[in-house]
């Protein structure tokens, strides 16, 4: 059986990134809800709806685990979903517990950069009350460099002045940690990297949801001898176009050059 990842969009595909390190001998589906996305601009109410409807789509394809590859579709629905569903189901949300750890010796501050609806919701706001003792946590939403994702518009000569724009306010200097709380968040990680100072780190949650998914299969004794095959789904339907496969692959090779490049807490 396959391993389910859902996401809004391409987003998630960072994540499955990380999964094919770890699990390189499966076999996926990667669902993106295309027709519906960007999710953190939307109504919790209809996200929720969004985020059952796929999910229910991909349990009848037979999957063994499912990776929910959005922070926003996981602050909104994974505890619900566990309780539907018969199969592990995995979240991702904000590293902003390591990123604490780091900063509080280092006297610096941490900025998480997420969706406006990730940031609203109290899971969120539990999680940075739970780490943050020192009240050196910051957020900030950055819905623009989704929807640049999505049209796959990643030239820092279109990236880097949005940020610069946002970012406009802030003393980038006391920042020690930057966050990625969104899974779209990766591809940007040049651009982000050209406006802090050298020595700031740059995290997201993803290798440990991947590091959480091996444990899970090796403990249920579920770990398979395949192929590393992905099968693509927008919005229910099966993505065979060679342009769009083509640019998933594309997708995957940017992430290795960009890997090379990302400290490491």
């Amino acid at each position: 059986m396959r391993i389910g990842f859902f996401d809004s969009g391409i987003g998630g595909i960072t994540v499955l990134h990380q999964a094919l390190k770890y699990l390189p001998n499966e076999d996926y589906i990667f669902y993106a809800d295309t027709f519906h996305v960007p999710y953190g601009e939307k109504s919790k109410e209809e996200v929720r709806e969004y985020i059952f409807n796929a999910v229910d789509f991909i349990a009848n394809q037979g999957v063994k685990a499912l990776v929910i590859a959005c922070n926003t579709a996981t602050s909104i629905a994974v505890k619900d979903l566990r309780k539907k569903y018969d199969f592990p189901v995995l979240g991702i949300e904000p590293a902003v517990k390591p990123a604490v750890h780091y900063c509080e010796g280092k006297q610096k501050k941490v900025l998480v950069l997420a969706t406006n609806l990730t940031l609203k919701e109290e899971k969120f706001h539990n999680l940075v009350k739970s780490i943050d003792h020192h009240d050196i946590v910051e957020s900030l939403p950055l819905p623009g460099l989704v929807e640049f994702a999505e049209n796959f518009e990643f030239r820092e000569e279109i990236v880097v002045p949005y940020l610069r724009e946002k970012l406009g306010s802030l003393d980038l200097e006391q920042y020690g940690t930057i966050v990625l709380g969104c899974t779209h968040f990766p591809y940007f990680e040049n651009s982000i990297k050209k406006l802090f100072p050298e020595e700031v780190d740059i995290i997201s949650g993803s290798i440990g949801t991947a590091k959480n998914l091996s444990r899970i299969l090796k403990a249920r004794n579920q770990i398979n001898d395949g192929t590393g095959d992905i099968v693509y789904f927008k919005s229910g339907y099966k993505v065979e176009d060679k342009n769009s496969l083509s640019n998933y692959k594309r997708l995957l090779v940017m992430l290795d050059e960009l890997q090379l490049l990302s400290p490491k807490l």
